[in-house]
């Protein structure tokens, strides 16, 4: 029995990305390859907002956030941590040889701009990194006001993980001046993984053309050099590509801005579910993601008990991650979701709980 997925990430893949990944095979270098990668990078640009070159990798978001911290980290970097993942880019910046402090956040707690700004401004740091949307949590840090401090530090590299926010709200990347702007497709673009998606300005790229070690596989410059060709450095996951060329068509069709705000009402509609039925929010309501709410398991329930039931009837359900496992619960509300989706799943939740109080 096929589980429905309202976990964080893979998210439920719509048949019409599914039929798309069985177009018939074409070679990477052949002309056919390069009009489907110029269509599909020239649109990523419009959604993504920016003129900046958008490259196409084969690969998970951390392959590409490696690449990142080996591109564009010179002296130090400092490594903006609120939850798992973004400690996690913390420790592969370590592993990736590079100088990096991490400046912690309680988890549940959103990277502020005045935290951003203390640390820039002590001259220590030529490249930032942190995850506007941080999955563990379910927290959403403000880019905008985070993007307006950045413009003060123009020598530092602004590193932004979207990889559960792009798409589904407006990112305007060159407005806010991000240098490298990262994200998979498992979740708000509602494909499944293994493509990663990213951005580079031409600042990164004079950066990234001056650092020894880089690599080749995610090497921005080569990157550039290819996408130049409408191509890839190495073959590319040519089915996943055709399932992004469907999925921007079906984008454009419904529209950003019905995009945006079809997310908007799924994750207010979910927030007001779960303060209703007596549970609370994890981060404050004003820092909540868009894409997937995070609650404290006040009511003390069985979420490990939860998530086998509903299991059985057809729903994969996420009892919280790392450190809050069992404490919390996630609900993800992004990709192609409607109301409707998460009716079938809280009508569910609802029935089995008074079983597990």
């Amino acid at each position: 029995m096929h589980k429905k997925l309202f976990i964080p990430g893979p998210v439920e893949i719509h048949p019409d990305i599914l039929s798309a990944m069985a177009t018939p095979m074409i070679g990477h270098r052949m002309k056919e390859y390069a009009e489907l990668h110029g269509r599909v990078t020239s649109r990523l640009q419009k959604l993504m907002l920016t003129d900046d070159p958008v490259f196409l990798a084969t690969s998970s978001a951390f392959g590409v956030m490696e690449g990142a911290i080996r591109n564009l980290v010179g002296t130090r970097c400092a490594n903006f941590c609120n939850g798992a993942f973004s400690d996690k880019w913390h420790d592969v910046t370590l592993r990736c040889g590079k100088q990096a402090d991490a400046i912690r956040f309680d988890w549940g707690r959103p990277v502020t701009p005045d935290a951003v700004e203390t640390a820039l401004a002590t001259g220590r740091y030529d490249s930032m990194t942190m995850i506007h949307n941080e999955t563990s949590t379910g927290v959403m840090s403000p880019l905008a006001e985070i993007a307006e401090v950045m413009k003060k530090f123009p020598e530092v590299m602004f590193i932004v993980d979207t990889v559960s926010s792009m798409s589904a709200l407006r990112i305007p990347v060159a407005e806010l001046g991000i240098d490298s702007c990262i994200f998979g497709v498992q979740k708000a673009f509602a494909l499944p993984p293994g493509l990663t998606i990213f951005s580079a300005s031409e600042k990164a790229l004079k950066r990234a053309e001056t650092m020894a070690g880089r690599g080749y596989y995610f090497d921005y410059v080569e990157f550039a050099v290819n996408d130049a060709k409408h191509n890839t450095p190495s073959t590319p996951c040519i089915s996943q590509i055709y399932a992004m060329d469907t999925q921007l068509d079906r984008i454009f069709a419904e529209g950003l801005e019905n995009r945006w705000a079809r997310h908007l009402d799924l994750a207010e509609y979910i927030r007001n579910w779960v303060t209703s039925h007596g549970f609370e929010l994890f981060p404050e309501p004003s820092y909540c993601s868009q894409t997937l709410t995070c609650s404290r398991n006040s009511r003390g329930i069985d979420l490990e008990g939860l998530k086998k039931k509903l299991a059985d009837v057809g729903f994969a359900f996420d009892d919280g991650y790392g450190k809050i496992k069992g404490h919390t619960f996630r609900i993800a509300h992004m990709g192609d979701m409607t109301r409707a989706d998460l009716d079938g799943l809280l009508n569910a939740i609802t029935t089995i709980m008074p079983e597990l109080a």
